[in-house]
């Protein structure tokens, strides 16, 4: 499901045109995970805005809590972005009343979902150890 709410105005978010890195950081495990986004060959387009923070971790095999389906309707995608937040589209009205939702907000806050980057500069995004969904549903 890519990032569509028909309820909210789509904020202008420019596409990367190049190469950059985006490093994700768990803060519950304190992992890392560096990866290469090359916007010409990177599995874009499956969840949140095309190119999002939220669609790039999902093409990487990260896993960032989304209960809405990435399409701002929630704040369980809520991330900090340490370093390239500069690069990123601007929040909207619909994000930051979202965000609004979320514990522990800091000016880095961004739902991930909606952050688009440019491609720019590289990120780090913060995962932040209370964004865990530990129930899982399985089919009987």
């Amino acid at each position: 499901m890519a990032g569509v709410n028909p309820y909210i105005q789509k904020g202008p978010a420019p596409k990367a045109t190049q190469p950059f890195k985006v490093t994700f950081v768990d803060e519950a495990t304190g992992q890392s995970t560096e990866v290469a986004v090359d916007p010409a060959t990177f599995p874009l387009g499956h969840i949140g805005l095309e190119g999002s923070v939220l669609d790039i971790a999902d093409g990487a095999g990260i896993e960032i809590n989304h209960s809405c389906g990435g399409v701002c309707a929630c704040s369980t995608c809520h991330v900090r972005i340490e370093k390239g937040g500069a690069s990123c589209s601007r929040a909207t009205e619909n994000e930051e009343d979202e965000l609004d939702k979320a514990p522990d907000l800091s000016p880095e806050s961004r739902l991930a979902c909606q952050c688009v980057p440019n491609g720019t500069q590289d990120l780090i995004v913060l995962i932040p150890k209370w964004n865990r969904n530990e129930v899982k549903e399985t089919p009987h």
